[in-house]
């Protein structure tokens, strides 16, 4: 069985990671979406939420999972039975930051092989920290969340 994990912070999931993981589930037989929980951010959802809101926008894919972690990507991979790590990449950037990652990540877990996705051309743009900032200024996420997560995000922003 081909298992993957594919960690972040989905603080909040766009359709870019919408998009990643639909075409990851079709790869692997079993993929894992791992919610970050790193206490040096702060985010504007909990962990729980964040959680929550993925299961919702991924429920009718039946291979994938959703839970959260802390620690080091290579150990949530070893502790889902993972062989393999999915990252999306936007722009030469995010290539630039996610192949020392993956390298690092080979270093210590030989085992753990890292698959990078190109973005759909649509999504190259996106980022969870623009939605949030389009969504505190009163502008329209419509083209970028699902309408669950604009719902939540709007819940989140209106209330403070």
């Amino acid at each position: 069985m081909k298992t993957a994990i594919y960690p972040g912070s989905f603080d909040p999931v766009t359709l870019g990671h919408i998009d990643i993981i639909g075409r990851a589930s079709k790869i692997f037989d079993r993929l894992t979406i791992g919610v970050l929980n790193n206490s040096a951010k702060t985010p504007l959802f909990s962990v729980e939420e964040r959680v929550n809101m993925i299961r919702e926008c991924v429920k009718d894919l039946t291979n994938v999972d959703v839970t959260s972690f802390d620690g080091l990507t290579v150990d949530f991979a070893r502790k889902c039975g993972a062989n393999a790590v999915v990252r999306g990449l936007r722009a030469i950037t995010d290539f630039e930051y996610e192949l020392q990652i993956a390298q690092l990540n080979r270093v210590i877990s030989p085992d753990v092989d890292t698959v990078f996705l190109t973005t759909n051309l649509k999504y190259a743009y996106l980022s969870s920290s623009s939605v949030k900032e389009v969504a505190y200024y009163g502008g329209d996420i419509s083209h970028f969340v699902t309408p669950y997560v604009e719902k939540r995000i709007h819940e989140k922003v209106i209330k403070g």
